[in-house]
Parts: structure tokens; C-alpha cells; sequence
């Protein structure tokens, strides 16, 4: 259990919550763990199947605290509001920001500096890790290259050049990721980034977990009250989470290239449970599925210190805290939206 910015987190999938006087009340397995103040906290996430009592699903929307439940593998399943009208006007700015490209500009701006950052690091941290076994030479120039167009993004003046900037960076960034990879190099080992279908092993592994990192963050966007579908850089287009694409920006290199090239290089993933269509198209096996599932199960559950909050949260939290810290800029509660920048 855990409480961020006045939401509670309920992060064990065995919890019931029920209602204790005006208390919140979290059992597992028929025993109290946890009880707080309902008046205390502004909504409260459940990850997890055995829900809440109609009491206290009750209470809640009668004072307006909102109730969500996820999946514990963080697919968005309900959430109780009750009266509350908060989320309505929400929405109603988000949709007039996302009509107005100036006003696009500055959360398309945070989203790809923090791309940008975060890829860096990870080229950085593999020089600093195995300068001897790797090219510095090369991921030290794409690293500066990296640097220099996060600096140069903050003069972008249209979307369209944000775009751009982005694509161009994305090209560098995995032009290097094969430098990445220290064992196992005849088996992943990428042309680029190919991702309708991936053809090779990397790609297939890239894909399925941005995949999943996808719909975690459009989780939590809902959980806020924001509309995953309507974005600011990425523009409308019918079925696409272009919010949630958006935001997801900031996580790609830090939650999934990293675990990605981790399995890899630990060899908790082979080739041997990989294949491929006539078409070309490669996949992953039942079992191979498990394992970079179980894998990033447990990354989820590793801590560090939110760069913004000053404050150790697990790094499942990250998409429900940089949604929240969202629904805040665009209430006007915060001059600007802080990306997630990993140090």
C-alpha cells in the first residue's frame, strides 16, 4: 500500500477494501493490514481482483473520492466517481489544449526532451559499465548528439519539427542499441527499429513490451480522469492511445530498453524460444512470454526516487504519478508538466 499526492495505491493483488467507520480498511486474506481516514486521501487504486466493499463503494462516491480497479498486470478495468464533476472539466481542458498547437507544444516539448534524456543514460550507463567490451567512441557521439537535440527541442516551434526531431533522434539512438547487447550477438542483433511486423528477436522483444508499457500508461491516464485517445503530439486517429503514447515517451528507454538488453545479456531469454513465420514476422514462444512478463513484473516492483517528488515510490507508480502530475498542469495547478527525467 502506498499514498502519492493524496491517492492511495493498493498494490497487492489480495487486498479487500472495505469500511470501518469514516476508515478505509485493507484485509488480505481476512486480516486488517492497513486502515486510513477516507477524508484524508483524493482516490484510491486497486491492483487486484477481490475489490471493495458496497459500503464503502458507496462512501466514497457520496464524498468524492474516486475508486479505481487495474489488473495487477495494470490493465484498466472500472472506476466509481460518483458525483463528481472534476473529471468532466478535466477532460473539456485537456480536449481545448489538444485542439490548440501552441498549447500542445510545451507538453510535446517535456515528453521528448525526456526520451531523449533517459536514452541517453542508458548509453551512458553501458560506457561507464563495459566501456571495454563496446564502441564508446560511437555511443559517446550519439550519447552528444542526444544532448545537444534536447537542448535544441526547447526552440521547436510546431509539432511537425518535434516530430522531426524525434524521429531523427530515435534513428541514432538504435543506429547504437546493437552496441548494447554483449552476449548472444548472433542472435539479437537489429537492422534498425522495425516494429509492423519486428523480423528479429530484439525487435520482438522491444515490441511486446512497449506493447504492455502501452497499456499501462493508458491505465493510468484513466485513472486520473484523462482521455488516453486524445494527445498533444501524437495527433487523433481512430483507436490509437495517443495520449498514452505520449506520455509513454518518457518510459521506453528507462522501463523497457533496459530489461530488454538485461535479459539478453543474462541469458534468461535464448533464441531457442523464438520463431518465425513465412512472413517474417518473429515471435516468442508460451514460455519465453512468461518469462520477460515475470521479468518485468519484478521491475515494476524495484523503487527509486521520483526526480520530481523527492520521494521513493515503486516503478510500477511511474505512468499513475506522471498522469496525475499531468491532470494537475493542465488544472492549472502547476506552471508545467515535469517529465520523468532519469538521472
Amino acid at each position: 500500500m502506498r499514498k502519492l499526492l493524496s491517492v492511495l495505491y493498493v498494490s497487492t493483488p489480495e487486498s479487500y477494501l472495505s469500511l470501518e467507520g469514516e476508515n478505509i480498511v485493507i484485509s488480505v486474506e481476512g486480516t486488517k493490514k492497513f486502515q486510513i481516514p477516507v477524508h484524508n486521501i483524493e482516490s484510491v487504486v486497486c491492483f487486484g481482483y477481490l475489490g471493495a466493499s458496497p459500503a464503502l463503494i458507496g462512501f466514497c462516491a457520496k464524498n468524492g473520492v474516486g475508486l479505481s480497479f487495474v489488473s495487477p498486470y495494470g490493465k484498466f478495468l472500472g472506476r466509481v466517481t460518483g458525483g463528481v464533476y472534476g473529471n468532466v472539466s478535466l477532460r473539456k481542458e485537456q480536449f481545448r489544449r489538444s485542439d490548440d498547437e501552441t498549447k500542445c507544444l510545451p507538453i510535446a516539448i517535456s515528453c521528448i526532451t525526456s526520451k531523449l534524456n533517459n536514452s541517453r543514460v542508458v548509453l551512458e550507463r553501458c560506457i561507464r559499465d563495459h566501456a571495454e567490451n563496446v564502441d564508446t567512441k560511437s555511443l559517446k557521439e550519439i550519447s552528444a548528439y542526444l544532448k545537444i537535440n534536447a537542448n535544441r527541442l526547447q526552440k521547436c516551434e510546431t509539432l511537425d519539427e518535434i516530430r522531426g526531431m524525434e524521429g531523427d533522434n530515435a534513428r541514432a539512438y538504435f543506429g547504437v542499441f546493437n552496441e548494447l547487447i554483449l552476449h548472444q550477438k548472433k542472435h539479437f542483433y537489429m537492422h534498425g527499429r522495425i516494429k509492423r511486423p519486428p523480423t528479429d528477436n530484439l525487435n520482438a522483444m522491444l515490441s511486446f513490451l512497449y506493447t504492455i508499457l502501452a497499456h499501462d500508461v493508458q491505465s493510468a491516464l484513466e485513472t486520473v480522469g484523462l482521455d488516453p485517445y486524445v494527445g498533444f503530439l501524437h495527433r487523433d486517429r481512430p483507436g490509437r492511445p495517443s495520449l498514452a503514447l505520449d506520455i509513454m515517451e518518457e518510459f521506453r528507454a528507462f522501463m523497457v530498453d533496459r530489461l530488454v538488453i538485461s535479459l539478453i545479456n543474462r541469458k534468461q531469454v535464448t533464441a531457442k524460444g523464438f520463431s518465425r513465420k513465412e512472413s517474417g514476422e518473429v515471435l516468442m514462444d508460451d514460455d519465453t512470454r512468461k518469462e520477460v512478463l515475470t521479468a518485468w513484473q519484478k521491475r515494476k516492483q524495484e523503487r527509486i526516487t521520483h526526480p520530481f517528488l523527492n520521494e521513493k515510490i515503486d516503478l510500477g507508480l511511474l505512468p499513475y504519478v506522471q498522469a496525475l502530475l499531468l491532470a494537475r498542469y493542465l488544472r492549472g495547478d502547476l506552471d508545467l508538466y515535469p517529465p520523468f527525467l532519469w538521472k
